[in-house]
């Protein structure tokens, strides 16, 4: 058996028809797959990439850690200098508030870690987000996320979360004294592409400020430069009680974070001991992958580049079939009138050595959301090659 068959038949799959594509080789701003086919990367790995495949710096320091240690204790028992060093270099760059990360291996266990962390906090019961919002699948993030489609197969979930649209005053004035934490994105990207208006924004902080309710970024998908400003919430001088990171946070490898204050995270500590414990979160590889990665994002000044980009991408992408493109910086949706022609013209840009995607909840747009090194000669290849296949 060849090994896309092995694959088919011993790797769990998650749809009825996967792309099957077997990369051997990716770098910088592309994808390779056996056939020697190159494909320009425009969801570099959904928001993971953001500093392009296989950095140098990354790789080096991923050698070097494996060469000194790998995994050695449960999570916060024992010092281990990149989980430590990336906490600090990360608080660096955030408002005092957020001076204490908790490692977990991916977005959906800090979405978990969070959920916990806001209940102990209020000792309240209830949550607040949004529909069309995506904050991961594991059972908790699941009872969340907004879409009933996605939720109802695995009911019962956690009781006492209430959905409200995005920007909506209904949200705002469902907050009262029972609620432990209203969670949402920055930017809603699964909604394809969706900014929160300013006003709303300072509006729920107000509220839950008045109420006592934590308020949850998720930036796993929005944060370390996508938007055009190392976090989403810069945009909008907002500042949450709990922030949430991933994707991009390990510079490619698995890596998650909540980060919240150091009086907050003290909660874990007692009644109970070991409040909330992951065996291989912030594993130290990973947070030197991590370390590296940030670095790179600010000393190639990768995010300066991002609006230029966007604009670049904005004046090519005119076509009678795109009915419209949303942004905020290099996460972009390209709207079509149906999921159908998305799917087709998804296929279509794969034989013209093109990588792209859809949204989960707007499955009629193209997603857009390369790594922050993308060239202008890139972009331009790429959007021909979209504007061909429509």
């Amino acid at each position: 058996m060849n090994i896309r068959s092995l694959f088919l038949q011993h790797v769990a799959q998650t749809s009825p028809a996967p792309l099957a594509i077997h990369i051997n080789k990716a770098q910088g701003n592309y994808l390779y797959d056996t056939d020697g086919q190159a494909y320009i990367d425009l969801i570099g790995g959904i928001s993971v990439c953001n500093v392009g495949h296989c950095h140098p710096a990354v790789v080096t320091a991923i050698k070097e850690q494996a060469e000194a240690y790998l995994h050695v204790m449960v999570y916060g028992e024992l010092v281990q200098s990149p989980q430590v060093q990336y906490a600090q270099l990360l608080t660096q760059f955030l408002p005092q508030s957020l001076d204490t990360v908790y490692f977990t291996n991916s977005g959906a266990e800090a979405v978990e870690g969070a959920i916990k962390l806001a209940r102990r906090i209020t000792g309240r019961p209830e949550m607040i987000a949004c529909n069309n919002s995506y904050h991961g699948s594991t059972l908790g993030a699941l009872s969340i996320i907004g879409d009933e489609y996605w939720r109802n197969a695995y009911r019962p979930l956690l009781p006492g979360v209430w959905h409200h649209d995005y920007n909506s005053d209904a949200l705002i004035e469902a907050i009262n004294d029972q609620t432990a934490c209203v969670i949402i994105e920055t930017v809603q990207a699964e909604a394809g592409i969706k900014e929160p208006a300013t006003d709303w924004l300072h509006r729920l902080r107000e509220k839950c400020t008045e109420t006592g309710t934590l308020l949850i970024f998720d930036e796993i998908q929005c944060g370390f430069g996508r938007t055009g400003k190392l976090w989403g919430f810069e945009h909008y001088a907002v500042i949450p009680d709990i922030l949430l990171l991933g994707k991009a946070l390990g510079g490619g490898m698995p890596l998650g974070a909540f980060v919240s204050s150091h009086q907050n995270m003290q909660v874990f500590t007692h009644n109970p001991v070991l409040g909330h414990i992951t065996t291989f979160g912030g594993h130290p590889v990973s947070c030197a992958a991590g370390i590296a990665a940030f670095h790179a994002l600010q000393d190639e000044n990768m995010v300066a580049g991002v609006y230029e980009k966007e604009q670049l991408f904005l004046t090519l992408l005119k076509h009678p079939k795109i009915k419209a493109v949303r942004s905020k910086g290099l996460l972009m949706a390209i709207e079509l009138e149906s999921s159908e022609q998305v799917i087709t013209a998804l296929q279509a840009c794969l034989r013209q050595g093109v990588f792209s995607d859809w949204f989960l909840f707007a499955p009629q747009c193209i997603r857009i959301a390369p790594p922050l090194t993308i060239t202008n000669d890139e972009i331009k290849k790429a959007s021909e090659a979209i504007l061909n296949c429509l």
